[in-house]
Formats: structure tokens, sequence, C-alpha cells
């Protein structure tokens, strides 16, 4: 059991090795450097490394709670968790977590295909993905033929603010921190206006998007990304990439420019520019919205859910986790009611304005 920035670099190698033997995507989330990243933020993170004679062939990275309760790395913010295990390798789930001292394992966003946990899972979820293996001219053809009428609304609107606003420009991997700076305080103000929590309020999250941001390797690297008119910014994404996917993280724009979709502009942007680099995928993540719903070409599961051993440990985890999580279950199920949640909390951050 060690802190992750106690791994050497030939367990991060051996981690890496397994990652790439898999045939699922590689998300950066997966991968050893957001993990560490992670362990800078949260001190009560950790990585179980299992063993199979002398060389390592499993990792766990996670995070233990004040009173025992564990959840996946970066939990409410990484986008794909679970653990990395060489073929073969099948640890007894209420074993792993008694070696971790963790009465559960929490996860949101579980990779599917992660045998170890996919039976604790309570939901299954639809993350949302533009598929670009083929190059953006395919990509933009399957858009004409499917939603016409989007794609040829958001380039129109995209000439129509170089127009009004000033030349347009798209920089893939900007690296100025006033950018970033800029898109975090656009994405508060998103938060708060729609009514959410604000993740950019928790000073962790700030301090891990830092680090990230300054994070440069080869399956994890963060990626800002900016569409500007006339050198000021509109829109703008951090993620993470790997050699083939793109995490698409947090996107936000300039409210000024709302006429102009800059939101949609960009992503367009980002999957044009991804595949010139040789990136297949982006992934946009759990949770419908419309501008997911115009820009997808496929959809890929995630699971939500926790593994528990028995005892007072598994009671206090259902008790702190589940009524919230089933609550949020029943509405999300029912469209007419999370519609009306919608306009519930928007009202609310309204009255919390004024």
């Amino acid at each position: 059991m060690l802190r992750p920035e106690e791994l050497g670099e030939g367990e991060r190698e051996r981690w890496r090795e397994l990652r790439a033997a898999t045939d699922v995507p590689r998300s950066p989330f997966m991968e050893p450097e957001f993990t560490a990243a992670v362990g800078r933020v949260r001190p009560r993170a950790r990585v179980a490394v299992l063993y199979r004679g002398a060389e390592p062939a499993g990792f766990l990275p996670h995070e233990r709670g004040v009173a025992g309760q564990g959840r996946a790395i970066g939990l409410g913010v990484s986008d794909c968790q679970g653990a990395v295990l060489a073929p073969g390798v099948a640890p007894e789930t209420g074993e792993l977590l008694r070696a971790c001292s963790v009465s559960s394992f929490a996860f949101d966003n579980l990779e599917a295909g992660q045998d170890l946990f996919v039976p604790y899972a309570a939901e299954e979820h639809a993350t949302f993905v533009i598929d670009v293996e083929k190059g953006y001219e395919t990509y933009e053809s399957v858009l004409r033929t499917r939603s016409p009428k989007f794609l040829k609304t958001t380039l129109a609107k995209e000439r129509r603010l170089g127009r009004r606003a000033g030349p347009v420009r798209f920089v893939f991997d900007e690296r100025d921190p006033a950018a970033l700076r800029t898109l975090m305080e656009w994405k508060s103000a998103q938060y708060r206006r729609t009514g959410r929590r604000d993740r950019f309020a928790q000073e962790w999250i700030v301090r891990l998007v830092g680090r990230l941001a300054e994070t440069r390797a080869p399956q994890c690297s963060g990626t800002l990304s900016v569409l500007y008119a006339a050198d000021r910014p509109v829109a703008a994404h951090f993620g993470l990439r790997s050699a083939s996917v793109l995490a698409c993280w947090f996107p936000a724009y300039d409210p000024e420019f709302a006429t102009y979709s800059p939101g949609l502009v960009l992503h367009l942007r980002m999957a044009e520019a991804a595949a010139a680099e040789g990136i297949g995928l982006l992934d946009m993540g759990r949770g419908p919205a419309e501008y997911k719903d115009a820009l997808k070409t496929g959809e890929r599961a995630v699971h939500e859910g926790a593994a528990t051993r028995p005892g007072a440990g598994a009671a206090l985890h259902w008790l702190s986790r589940e009524p919230a999580r089933r609550a949020h279950a029943f509405v999300r199920a029912r469209p007419r009611l999370a519609s009306l949640a919608s306009r519930t909390l928007k009202g609310a951050a309204r009255l919390r304005r004024s």
C-alpha cells in the first residue's frame, strides 16, 4: 500500500504496460500521472499494488475516507475509474478492500469491463463520444448526414462571430495561465447560474487542474483549448489527453457571445485538431446535454455504485450515499421531473444572486 508519490518508475512503467495491453480506449484518467496529481492534493490517496511473484500485476488507485470508506481516485471529477490488472489476475473483491483497509469502494464512472467491480454497480450510464478515428472530414460528413441543419447553423454562427467580433482562431494546446484562469471563472459562474455545486469553489480541484495543466506525459497531458475572436477568448476547454483519447472535462464560454454558440464551435475545432494529432476519440463524459446529442457519434457505458464488505462500514456507506443516489436516479428517469428540477435549481440560483 503506497502513496502515489512512493511508486517507483518501474512500477509506473508496469502500470503503463498493463493499460497499453487492454482493448479499451486509453483514458488519461487511468494513467499513473493522473493518480500522482491527485495524490499531491488529496493526502489520503493510496495505490494498492498487487504482485504475482516478484512482478507487479495490478494497481488499485483509491482514496480512504476518515471513517474507512474508500472511493475511486479523484471521485467527483474523474471520468474513468477502476483497477489496472494483468490478464488472469482476479483478486476476491472483499479481500482486496480489506487489504486496503476500507469498508467500501465507491465509483461513479467505472470503466466498462471492470469485472472486479461491475457486479456491484447500481446504475449504468452512457458516456457520449465523438469518433474521429477516420479523420475530421469523415466526422463532419456524418454530421452533415445526420444533423445537416445543426452543422450548417453552427458553421454560419462561426462566420458571423468573425464578422462581428473579429477574426476567429483556435488554439488546441494553449499554455497561457491567464486563459486557464478565465475558463475557471466562466465555469464557476456557469455552475452558480444553473444552481449546480461549484467545483472550482473547492481548493483541491483548483490545485488539481493547475497541476494537470503542467503535466506533459505521452498518455496523460493537460490540454487547454481556446477559441479566440480578435484575440479575445470567447470559449475554452480544459481536459486530458492520451495518445488516442481526449477526455473532455471542463468546457465553458463567455455568455456575452452566447448567440454565436461558441461552445459548439469550440468542440468542432477540438475534434478537428484532435484528429490531426492522431487522437481517435473525444469522450464528452456522462450526463445528458443537448450539445452532446448534437455532436456525438456514439455512446459507451460507465457504471455507478460501490463495492462493500460486510460490517458497520458498509451500513455507513449506504446511509451516507445511497438515499441521495436513489433520489437522483428517480428524477433522472422522469424527464418532466428532471426538467422541473433543473428549472428549480436555476430559480434558486437567481434568488441567491439577487
